[in-house]
């Protein structure tokens, strides 16, 4: 069965659209944690960032960058927190990969992204040593 986000492509269900490309769509949550909030998405059903060839990664960002500060202008934003939940385990929702802009307002309760983790972990310097070369031999 299609996602929510492959019938708002297809046109099957209805949402409020306010930005496309050949292989992007971006449009209005329709859970907004605050006016403005936007999702970008690939045309392609890619559930991870993984799955996402480089080149349409690429055009999902360069829409979050374009969009960014046109949405800040649009409902008066003093900032915009920009993430993504990339699997289940992150609180992804919907198994279609999109990026959220949320505009931020001042005193609007709102935590940084650190907000995520209640706590943090105590890493040694061998496990971080681990960690870097992990990433860098990737």
């Amino acid at each position: 069965m299609p996602t929510i986000f492959e019938q708002i492509v297809s046109g099957d269900i209805p949402g409020r659209i306010v930005h496309e490309t050949d292989t992007t769509v971006a449009f209005l949550d329709a859970n907004p944690l605050a006016r403005g909030h936007t999702l970008v998405i690939p045309k392609e059903p890619y559930e991870y960032l993984d799955d996402m060839p480089a080149e349409v990664a690429s055009d999902v960002f360069g829409v979050v960058h374009e969009l960014t500060p046109t949405i800040e202008d649009a409902v008066d934003a003093d900032a915009t927190t920009i993430g993504m939940n990339n699997g289940e385990a992150a609180g992804q929702e919907v198994p279609h990969a999109h990026v959220h802009i949320v505009p931020r307002f001042d005193g609007d309760g709102g935590g940084p992204i650190h907000a995520v983790s209640p706590s943090r972990p105590d890493l040694s310097d061998a496990e971080l040593d681990d960690i870097e070369a992990a990433i860098s031999e990737g």
